[in-house]
């Protein structure tokens, strides 16, 4: 699962370069149970779901803070440029609705998340 924050800076050459980053992110185990296979190694597939709450700065005061998020239709524009870049990959991708009210489940396997960022 991804959950994808969109920046107001953020770019389309910025959100291939993370599609191809997570793809290519050797994070699933091997035989020997280390972290050396990438999804395309293990026939995975991946639920991207926009998150622009992932932008929110909550250092100062008691609300967060969304200036960083992108506008609406820059984040929707990078958000399906990600996606495109991943099914270029041969990657199966499943979305959630752009701006929606969505209830999604996740089971973590493991207590592993990653925070990745484009620069």
């Amino acid at each position: 699962m991804v959950l994808l924050g969109v920046g107001h800076d953020d770019t389309e050459a910025a959100a291939r370069q993370l599609a191809d980053k997570i793809v290519c992110l050797r994070v699933f185990d091997d035989e020997q149970g280390k972290m050396n296979l990438a999804l395309s190694d293990v026939g995975g597939s991946m639920l991207v779901v926009s998150q622009f709450t992932l932008m929110g700065d909550c250092r100062k005061g008691r609300r967060p803070s969304f200036d960083a998020a992108a506008p609406p239709e820059l984040a929707e524009c990078l958000y399906e440029v990600f996606i495109q870049a991943v099914r270029e990959q041969a990657i199966p991708v499943a979305t959630g609705r752009f701006r929606a009210n969505m209830q999604v489940e996740l089971v973590n396997d493991g207590p592993v998340t990653f925070f990745v960022e484009s620069n």
